[in-house]
């Protein structure tokens, strides 16, 4: 089914110290939904997850729980982040764990590269380094501490006191990459999305790059440096390496030329290691930036980010558990602006769920397959003559089926997802405007009203497609409604618009409620 057109799509790789919360959750099924369209649209698609095992946070947090660096790792991917992926139904490719052999022997070869290269060099260092970020804090990030940590620096992420960290390092000539990251900001514009995000950027870089520290040596939960065994990487290095490094980097040069460059989703609070960084280190390396970033809001919950020390992260099952994984999929991805922070809010969800879901797509779903069932002996009508309205909801579902594909292209989920919603809202009112209930009183109508569930099914059978990536538990079961017998995901995306692909004479099957309705 691929077209030949390569889309590479990682999520960031999450550390698993942090117990997965809806944040973690809304960048991934982000992610999934847009691999999905790109996967069923006919791209040669590929979808990265993964996990970021090394560092000191990690190392502390072991300690702390009497166990190895190793076993603690393997317990929290294995009982918290291979579930996640579970429970939210996200169909990912790879999952890329920093601890495996393929990444850490891949890591060392492109660092050794970039050794041999020139562009790494032994130093010392001192600066305040936060533990919790696994990075030393820029200027702008350090805070003057209040109550308990009045007199100390702080994160202004972690509000935690940083640490004053002076070691024998190596270092990164990232310095020496300003004028070529300006220039590829330049160049490609959409390199780093949203605008406000790659202004960000660039007036980040035009204030001036010092080089980085990419070595540790206070401890030893990392990758060894390959000239050094008294040094390991340092974290962000190895964690961005994971991109490459999943794909054959070093290893399988084909799998390597048909997957790279790969488009980042990422939170903007990590943002600069993927839009500075990391291309600098691919510029170093001899190797394409990636194809671009997309830095989304923060979930905020009573105002503020989600936080596991402030006790305000909500586990993604505390919402699957009552409403469902399409359900999770759909608010998270059409409630906020792609790019934008959005508020959760358990009254906003509940909400949307009873009007967009259960009242808007899972009542038009039922009643449609309710009444071919009815009035037609569950066979689909053909149809006959189209009026003017007829012809407006086929309008309504070509224009609808571009707009989504167009939005995914931008990155825009919540776009893609209002583009579709038209086809939704249109046949709700073409079914009351035409009232097919009054139609089958009357013999003489009788071609009318198969006319009219004919559109209605036809309708269904465009937004079962189209929807598929966003909700693919409920419109496999709408796809199964319908009476088709070729699988949903082989579905044409970019030719879902396209009417009369629902037979005459097919067989619907009768539907329980896509979206049951909640006791509050």
């Amino acid at each position: 089914m691929s077209n030949g057109r390569s889309f590479y799509i990682t999520t960031p790789i999450y550390y698993p110290s942090d117990l997965p919360h809806i944040g973690h959750g809304y960048t991934t099924v982000a992610v999934d939904t847009l691999a999905r369209w790109h996967r069923q649209a006919g791209d040669d698609t590929w979808m990265l997850t993964g996990t970021d095992e090394h560092g000191q946070k990690m190392l502390r947090a072991a300690a702390a729980n009497g166990v190895t660096p190793q076993e603690w790792v393997d317990k929290l991917v294995e009982e918290s982040w291979f579930p996640l992926l579970r429970t939210l139904d996200v169909a990912n490719d790879d999952f890329i764990r920093t601890t495996q052999p393929r990444h850490e022997e891949r890591v060392q070869q492109f660092v050794q590269a970039l050794y041999d290269r020139g562009y790494i060099y032994a130093g010392e260092y001192e600066a305040l380094y936060c533990v919790g970020c696994e990075e030393f804090k820029p200027e702008s990030e350090i805070q003057d501490g209040t109550g308990a940590f009045e007199g100390l620096k702080v994160c202004a992420i972690h509000s935690k006191p940083l640490e004053l960290l002076q070691e024998k390092n190596y270092f990164f000539r990232l310095s020496e990459f300003e004028d070529r990251l300006l220039e590829l900001y330049r160049d490609e514009p959409d390199f780093v999305r949203p605008d406000s995000a790659r202004n960000e950027v660039v007036s980040f870089v035009k204030s001036g790059l010092k080089d980085l520290s990419i070595s540790r040596s206070a401890f030893d939960w990392g990758i060894r440096v390959p000239w050094d065994e008294t040094h390991v990487i340092y974290v962000w290095v190895d964690a961005l390496l994971n991109y490459a490094t999943a794909i054959g980097y070093g290893t399988d040069p084909a799998q390597f030329d048909r997957r790279w460059p790969a488009y980042h989703v990422v939170g903007k609070d990590i943002l600069r290691f993927h839009a500075v960084i990391w291309p600098a280190m691919l510029m170093a390396a001899g190797l394409d930036v990636p194809r671009g970033v997309f830095a989304h809001g923060w979930l905020l919950v009573g105002g503020e980010k989600m936080s596991k020390s402030k006790l305000t992260g909500i586990a993604p099952t505390e919402i699957t558990d009552v409403f469902g994984s399409d359900a999770y999929r759909f608010y998270f991805l059409s409630a906020i602006p792609f790019g934008h922070d959005g508020s959760f809010s358990w009254e906003d969800l509940s909400a949307r769920y009873q009007a967009e879901l259960a009242n808007g797509f899972g009542n038009l779903a039922s009643r449609t397959i309710a009444m071919i069932e009815r009035y037609f002996a569950g066979v689909v009508p053909a149809a006959g003559a189209y009026a003017d309205g007829d012809l407006a909801v086929q309008r309504t579902v070509a224009d609808a089926a571009a707009a989504a594909d167009a939005a995914m292209e931008r990155f825009r989920p919540d776009e893609a997802i209002s583009a579709i919603w038209t086809i939704v809202d249109a046949l709700n009112g073409y079914i009351t405007d035409n009232e097919p209930w009054a139609l089958a009183k009357d013999d003489a109508q009788r071609e009318r009203l198969g006319t009219v569930l004919s559109t209605c099914a036809e309708g269904l059978r465009a937004l079962a497609v189209l929807l598929s990536p966003v909700m693919p538990a409920s419109t496999q079961k709408l796809w199964e409604a319908l009476g088709q017998s070729e699988r949903l995901v082989d579905q044409p995306l970019r030719d879902a618009g396209r009417w009369g692909q629902l037979a005459p004479g097919t067989t619907v099957n009768g539907l329980a409620p896509l979206f049951p309705r909640i006791e509050q």
